[in-house]
């Protein structure tokens, strides 16, 4: 009976503090885009962006022994952002990846220069290496494509 008591006493603060609400309500909450006023004249102006495909490449992930340290680049190593290094491609670049094994894609910066184990092409951070799912594993296929936004050159994307 104490339980109850106190499951219902739970209950009521709860309902008093907006917490639980049975109210059925058929209002619609009004958002900042309802309140945005533009003329039907008006045309958005979009940027292309293109996906040239770069191929499948052999993906490993760096982290816990770089992290705060300085990247080929000059930036501090941030295992959590979302980069990557590559021997070759030019610090700026952006790439989609994506895992063939479970179709999780993510975008990644390159900041450093790497793999240096043979038969790697990509090394990953480790947060990209979460969001693709790929920790335990450590070393993937990906699919990589490079992020082209019409009229930027890779050298004028903020780094």
């Amino acid at each position: 009976m104490r339980i109850i008591k106190i499951m219902l006493a739970i209950l009521i603060i709860m309902m008093s503090v907006g917490v639980i609400n049975f109210d059925v309500s058929t209002a619609r909450e009004t958002t900042i885009i309802d309140r945005v006023k533009t003329s039907k004249d008006v045309v958005p102006e979009l940027t292309p962006v293109k996906y040239n495909e770069l191929g499948t490449m052999t993906a490993s992930w760096y982290g816990p022994g770089f992290h705060g340290k300085t990247t080929a680049n000059g930036e501090i190593y941030n295992q959590m952002a979302f980069t990557a290094a590559h021997k070759e491609l030019a610090f700026g670049t952006y790439l989609r990846i994506t895992n063939l094994k479970n179709g999780k894609s993510v975008i990644v910066r390159i900041n450093d220069r790497g793999p240096y184990i043979e038969g790697r092409d990509l090394d990953l951070s480790k947060g990209t290496a979460i969001a693709l799912g790929m920790i335990k594993r450590g070393v993937i296929k990906v699919k990589v494509e490079e992020i082209e936004v019409e009229g930027v050159l890779p050298s004028l994307v903020l780094n």
